[in-house]
Parts: structure tokens; sequence; C-alpha cells
């Protein structure tokens, strides 16, 4: 058994002004030995945990070699097999290196996680495996997922498969780029701010983030855990649908997720016909600041497409939209650096799923190696933290009190219309800035496209994107939005619009530069 060494009188004092105590050299004498004597129970916790905690399984795993990887998504290759029938026998999958594949290196992008092997698989790996899908490695993400580009993340950027000069959205930016590719059948994605439906626009693939909790989270590196999403990426809503029914339901170890969800067949779903569904063209997700009018153009012909398959499409005004990516910018700025940064990924407080070994590697590693994280997360650190010092934690609370009345504008506009829609993002992908860019533009090209994205991870809505056509050759998206637990209309009208305009095609060059050859 290891003993937790007691605390030095230095590091008393400096606990005692952290809290505002206000006690005397001679008072935190006296405290001295209370405080030794309570640490035995970490002491003893720590010899009980040790006894049950499982070891690290044996996979096979190699590093990307550069010239099978020209694309920069892998992160490493593996070979594991899933059962041998099941709804996803015979597809091959990567999983973004922000969920855990038990024996296979998690990075997360980052250095401050470089070097973490799982000891568990993640609960969606363990699905996904049960239901036949072969993992063929783990997705180069964006550094700790905080930038809606690709080029923050170690060791290197995601190229966009449409174009390799230009980033290929994140921060799933590997699990887009290596199923727009066809090298892989889908991906595992992550989204906080948009990082699923971002790179599926992008790169030209379905991209679903599903309601709220409807996914387990377990076993992936949290964010904010009121904005955590997993959710598929695939060429085919079909196979998006199928992947979901695999993924969704509550697994018992996750406080996301309400303890009861309906199960659904979701590719059933969607063969249903969409004919005379009400849908709502939100006249805030257009037009704005950052808006390409051809990106908005591409969009209103997608909407036309839907009119021609038998949807009524009418304009409507949600002004909370316009204010939506305020309150997300709160929580995910000041609740990341509560959780993600002082909290070493899990934060406390909450009855479910912690990984003890990964809250060690990287308490460890952010401050040996917090100078190697991106600007993204550097900022929020300093907003985030800086907020919360100031305000205490008010202007979070405010922002969680503001959800509810958020969350009410869409639900009161979801009441007529079947699903909403606007662009997925507001342009399509730029270059990938110079190593010496800016700060103002690294931070414009990683973050300025989530402002019809964020305020659904907020609110919890499920929201699809699918590709649009291209605009000057890039791909851009259609984002569908639907009631909380209603992932299956969403999916039947990304089908019906699927259906009515065919699979989107692969990037011209991919068929003779696959990355992993």
């Amino acid at each position: 058994m290891s003993t937790l060494p007691p605390p030095d009188s230095a590091r008393l004092a400096a606990l005692d002004r952290h809290f505002r105590f206000g006690l005397s050299a001679a008072e935190l004498e006296e405290f001295a030995p209370a405080v030794e004597a309570s640490l035995g129970a970490s002491t003893a916790v720590e010899d009980l945990y040790r006894r049950s905690a499982p070891p690290t399984p044996q996979r096979e795993w190699a590093p990307a070699a550069p010239e099978r990887n020209r694309l920069g998504a892998w992160y490493v290759t593996t070979e594991i097999a899933g059962a041998p029938d099941g709804p996803l026998s015979g597809k091959t999958l990567a999983v973004k290196d922000n969920v855990a594949v038990a024996g296979v290196p998690m990075m997360n992008g980052s250095r401050t996680v470089e070097g973490f092997i799982p000891r568990r698989d993640a609960t969606v790996v363990r699905r996904l495996l049960d239901a036949g899908a072969t993992i063929t490695g783990k997705a180069v993400c964006e550094d700790l997922c905080f930038s809606g580009a690709s080029f923050t993340s170690q060791p290197a950027p995601v190229r966009n498969p449409w174009d390799p000069t230009r980033n290929s959205g994140g921060s799933s930016s590997g699990s887009g780029a290596l199923v727009a590719n066809g090298d892989v059948d889908m991906a595992v994605g992550g989204d906080q701010g948009g990082s699923i439906r971002i790179p599926a626009a992008f790169c030209g693939t379905v991209g679903h983030k599903p309601t709220h909790g409807l996914v387990p989270y377990t076993g992936a590196f949290p964010i904010e855990r009121t904005i955590d999403h997993l959710g598929p990426i695939t060429r085919t809503v079909a196979d998006a649908a199928v992947m979901l029914g695999v993924l969704a339901g509550p697994d018992g170890a996750d406080p996301r997720q309400p303890t009861v969800i309906e199960v659904v067949d979701y590719l059933s779903a969607i063969t249903q016909s969409a004919d005379g569904l009400r849908v709502g063209v939100v006249t805030e997700g257009f037009g704005t600041p950052v808006s390409d009018p051809d990106v908005d153009a591409a969009v209103h012909t997608a909407v036309d497409v839907l009119r021609g398959a038998g949807l009524a499409a009418e304009e409507v005004s949600i002004p909370w939209h316009l204010d939506a990516v305020h309150v997300w910018n709160v929580i995910a700025t000041e609740g990341a650096a509560y959780q993600m940064l002082d909290g070493n990924a899990y934060g406390m407080n909450t009855d479910g799923f912690y990984d003890p070994e990964l809250v060690a590697h990287f308490a460890a590693q952010r401050l040996a190696r917090g100078h190697e994280l991106s600007k993204t997360v550097k900022l929020v650190g300093l907003s985030g933290r800086y907020t919360f010092e100031v305000g205490g934690g008010k202007y979070y609370a405010m922002a969680r009190q503001l959800v509810p009345e958020l969350r009410a504008a869409y639900d009161a506009a979801l009441a007529y219309y079947d699903v909403l829609v606007m662009p997925t993002v507001p342009y399509t992908a730029r270059e990938i800035p110079p190593a010496d860019a800016g700060l103002a533009d690294y931070l414009h090209v990683a973050l300025s496209m989530v402002g019809n994205t964020a305020p659904f991870d907020v609110t919890g809505h499920p929201a699809c994107s699918v590709p649009a056509g291209l605009v000057g050759g890039l791909p851009t998206g259609l984002m569908i939005v639907g009631k909380r637990f209603d992932d299956a209309t969403v999916l039947r009208v990304a089908h019906t619009y699927e259906q009515a305009v065919g699979v989107f095609p692969t990037p011209p060059a991919a068929a003779t530069a696959r990355s992993l050859a």
C-alpha cells in the first residue's frame, strides 16, 4: 500500500490562501496532524481500487506509416475484429481518438494525453464490436477536441480529401476525412460544438449528433458533461441509422443519460414516407456575418429538393438562435476550464464512470506539457478560468438558467414543424493556416463556423448534416434538427433528401490515393 504524504507547512499555507480561511501559522500547525490523519482514507481507497482495477489488455497496433496516411487522418492503425454476426458485420470502422479502445494508444490530438493506453473499452466500442464491426484504427482529432478545424491536432494537421491544402473540419477531423476518402465505412465522432457535423459538411459525409444522452459517453474523454455527445459519421444515412441503433441506449454508467430510453429501429424508420412532413427553414441560420452566399444558396436548393420530395417547407424566424452561441460559449469555455482543465477531464460530483488512470496521466502531463497545448485550448483556459474567478461561477450559472428558455424557443417551432433546417456551416473548408499564423487568423479558422451547430449541443436536440452539393468544388452541408429523442424523424428527412439527390460521391482523387492503401 502506498502512502499519501502529508502536506508540509508551505503547502498548508498555500491551501489556506486559496480558500481565504485566514488561519494563523499556529492554527495551521494545529491542523497539520488532523489533515494527515484524514489522508488514510485516500490511501485505503487507492489500495482497494488497485485490487479490482482491470489489467490493460494486449492488442496489436502500429503507428500510421506516412506513405499510408496521406491525409494525416490516422493516429494508429489496428485490426480488432468484432462478433462474426451482427448488423455491422463486414463494416470497417475508425474510432475518434478521444474514445478509449483498450490496449490501443489514445492521444486525443494532444501532447498532454500522449502515451496513455486505456484499460477499458468505451461503451460505444464494446457495442460496435458486439455488432460485428471491425475497428481498423484511431482517427486523429483536434487538440483536446477544442477546434472546428483540423490543424491544432498533434502530431500534424488532417487534410481535406477534396483539397489537401484545406482543413477537414473538426474536431472529429480524421473521422470525417477517412469516411469521405473511402478508407473506412464509418467512424465514431464526438460533438460538443459541432464536431461531428462540421467535418461531415466539409468532407461530404453524413454526420449525426444524437439527442444528448441517447448514446453513452462512457469511456470518451470528457469536455463538459452537459454538451458531450458521441455519434456516427458515415457515407450514407442508412449506415448512420444502423450505427445509431447499435450505439443508442443507456449503459447505467453515464450520468448524461436518462435511465430509460425507448428502443427505436432507425433503419426501418427512415424508410417510412416523409410526404407531408413540415420543414421550418430557420431565417437566422442564413446570411450571418461569416456566411458565404453561395453556401446559403446551395442549402436553399437542398430545401427545394425536399419540397420536390413532398415535404412542406417554409421560413420560420427563431430570434433566440442568434444569441444561442453566447450561451454555448460560456458553458463551453467556463465549463471546460472547470471540468476538463482544472478537473483533469472528469471533474467530480457525478455518480458515473471515471477513469482514474486517465485522470492521473492527464493531470501530470497537463502541468508538464501545458505549453504545448493549442491556442484554442489556451484561450479556453484563460477566458474560462478568468470568468470563473471574477464571477465565482455566476456566468456559468446564468448560462445554464438560460438553456431552458433557449430550448423552449426551438421546441416552440418544433411543435408545428417536424424538423428545422439551415446550413451546417456558413462556408466551405478554409485553407490550413501556416504555422506562423497570427492569433486572430488562427482562432477564426478554428472557431468561426459554429454559429449553427453549437446551439444544439446546449439544447440537446438531434441534428444531422447531409451533403448539400459542392460550392467551388468543395462540399457543404444541410443540417436537419428535430425534437429531442426523435432522431428517427431527423434521419428520415435526411434519407428522403439523399434518395432524391443520390449518395454523395467520393473525392475525385480518393480512388487512387487511399490514406490506408
